[in-house]
């Protein structure tokens, strides 16, 4: 039962956008940003398909690389300041995940913590034994036969609310939707009802804002000589004091790096979304289309008339699955004529390939710096560089093969052309991710608690 509102704002607080982040920023909003909650969004669609590799390999892994060092920095300032965290550090492993944030508070000498673990987002049974469409291609998802590694439902932020009634420190998910993650505690300490939706709508909102970290404070709008931003050696987070009606202030530590403008939110307002009017997830549909977004000081928007619908009725599944393997190689030519000499490699290269007969299922030939990322139309008429590194890449049946393509390119040292030079290779396994949908009530989700 939701309890009557006697709070008037949240503030609320990012620490990571992805899984690899930086660590420092969130450090920073634990002990400077006068939070109530700190959440850590760092998992995305193929980082819980390696994470489920890993677990299958040792049942104690399968969670954040960087769990235990985030927890170890974070939690004593959390501690002190009645911080909750939230995150979906547990990846495909949220009980270990919570049994070593346990083992780091015990070392830090911190007692009486209450850290649970969100499961029920692993629905490879539920799929292997339905019949669901790959929403990419139509498919059958039984098609993928042995291939398949895993199949996760987002979560939404019910599964989070029972933890958070029981008080818990520290709330460990595995897959869940990046602005459920926000939702919950605000949904929590509000008492907003879940079927609220406009109130939902404006949560979501909040959180797909904040969800990306140093993307809303200039990461990701940083321009030189269109769009300067200072400090980015030292970005900020954000932060977001919402109120109780769902409107919020987003900003960022003062005197941190970067900048909160309203251009910086409006590009993260649009990142990563189809229909701004009917942003899909587990709580609700949200609707972006009439947001309101004004300066309200320095590093300071007030983001407002957020909305939403009844949210789905059946859950998104990421589905990893191999997908064979990639074969990639590199090397760099400088001085006159590096361009020419780097085409030249590529045709040798590929060449090669062929005479060799290498299995190939597709490839690609890159001049990085000239062609990698617009292809060979759109560099035609431009100088070519003082240096170039070819890059040549192919994804292959086998481990076997993908070798060969990353030696082929270390072979032109010394079968020519002239200069080459910082050969690299590698050869690896592709994980490749795809969805489908599943209805909502074959989906349950369980709270479990390791205490300190």
């Amino acid at each position: 039962m939701n309890t009557v509102n006697t709070v008037n704002t949240v503030r609320i607080g990012c620490g990571a956008g992805y899984s690899g982040d930086r660590i420092e920023p969130a450090i920073e909003l634990a002990t400077k940003g006068n939070l109530q909650y700190l959440v850590f969004e760092c998992l995305a669609e193929r980082t819980i398909a390696i994470a489920q590799k890993a677990r299958a390999a040792d049942p104690e892994s399968g969670y954040d690389a960087l769990l235990i060092e985030r927890m170890t920095a974070v939690l004593p300032a959390c501690v002190e300041r009645g911080i909750t965290i939230l995150t979906n550090m547990g990846a495909a492993n949220p009980l270990a995940a919570a049994r070593a944030a346990a083992r780091v508070a015990r070392d830090l000498g911190l007692r009486g913590l209450k850290i649970a673990a969100i499961t029920g987002d692993d629905v490879l049974d539920v799929v292997k034994a339905g019949r669901y469409s790959l929403l990419e291609t139509g498919e059958q998802v039984t098609s993928l036969g042995s291939r398949l590694v895993s199949a996760n439902a987002y979560l939404g932020a019910d599964s989070l609310m029972p933890a958070l009634a029981a008080g818990a420190n520290v709330i460990i998910a595995g897959r869940i939707a990046d602005p459920s993650l926000f939702v919950a505690p605000l949904a929590h300490k509000f008492g907003w009802p879940l079927d609220a939706w406009p109130l939902v709508g404006r949560g979501t909102l909040a959180g797909h804002l904040l969800e990306c970290a140093g993307q809303v404070t200039g990461g990701y709008y940083a321009d030189p000589g269109f769009a300067d931003v200072e400090g980015l050696s030292r970005l900020g987070f954000p932060l977001a004091e919402v109120s109780a009606d769902g409107s919020a202030i987003v900003t960022k530590v003062a005197g941190s790096g970067g900048q909160v403008t309203p251009a910086t939110c409006k590009e993260q307002l649009l990142y990563e979304i189809h229909d701004p009017a009917a942003y899909v997830t587990p709580d609700v549909v949200a609707d972006f289309g009439r947001v309101r977004i004004s300066e309200a000081g320095h590093d300071a928007v007030k983001v407002e008339c957020g909305d939403g619908r009844p949210r789905p009725l059946a859950l998104k599944v990421s589905i990893g699955y191999t997908d064979g393997f990639i074969g990639e190689g590199q090397i760099s030519y400088a001085g006159p004529g590096a361009a020419a000499r780097g085409r030249l490699a590529l045709k040798i290269v590929e060449e090669r390939l062929r005479l060799t007969g290498v299995g190939i299922d597709e490839a690609r030939y890159d001049l990085i710096g000239v062609d990698a990322l617009h292809g060979a139309l759109r560099a035609a008429g431009h100088p070519d560089p003082y240096e170039a590194r070819i890059r040549v890449a192919a994804r292959t049946k086998t481990m076997k093969e993908a070798r060969r393509v990353a030696n082929e390119v270390e072979t032109l040292y010394t079968n020519g052309p002239a200069g080459g030079g910082g050969a690299a290779g590698s050869a690896r396994e592709v994980l490749a991710v795809a969805s489908t949908l599943v209805p909502r009530e074959l989906v349950k989700t369980f709270v479990h608690y390791e205490t300190t």
